[in-house]
């Protein structure tokens, strides 16, 4: 049984591993100098910010996802559990929250945008640059009200 609940301070370390391990896994477009980079700018909040967590029985932390007014600045799962709707299920569960979300997605992370549509959302646009101004092109996106979203599976 999957369980989402807010992060604690405790859960720092393991949340900076389930996003160094997602990120090797779907970001293989990054440059080792800007993954490097990155990593150390994420160790850097990410730890103390207010995420939203997915957890197992156990209570171990297995996805995050980070939201702010309501734009999804991230979901992250750990590589082991994607493709089981733990993603799907915390996209719902902020959908629930912030029903006009919205995302910005790598444009070479085609599995993450076709993730997102397949839950509802369109494209509204798309930025040559990530937000850090390095070559990575984003594809922005927000959720479509009245299109069906899959059903939970927990």
């Amino acid at each position: 049984m999957i369980g989402i609940r807010e992060s604690r301070p405790e859960d720092g370390g393991r949340v900076v591993e389930i996003w160094r391990n997602a990120v090797d896994a779907t970001h293989d477009f990054l440059l080792s100098e800007d993954r490097l980079a990155i990593d150390e700018m994420v160790c850097g909040f990410l730890p103390q910010a207010a995420l939203l967590l997915a957890v197992d029985a156990s209570d171990y932390p297995l996805a995050f996802m980070l939201i702010d007014n309501g734009h999804m600045q991230a979901l992250f799962v750990d590589p082991a559990c994607r493709g089981t709707g733990i993603g799907a299920a915390l996209v719902r569960h902020g959908l629930g929250l912030h029903p006009r979300m919205t995302t910005d997605v790598n444009e070479q992370n085609a599995q993450a945008i076709g993730f997102y549509e397949k839950l509802g959302f369109t494209r509204t646009g798309r930025s040559p640059f990530d937000d850090q101004g390095r070559p990575y092109p984003l594809i922005h996106l927000e959720y479509q009200a009245g299109l069906s979203a899959p059903a939970a599976k927990a």
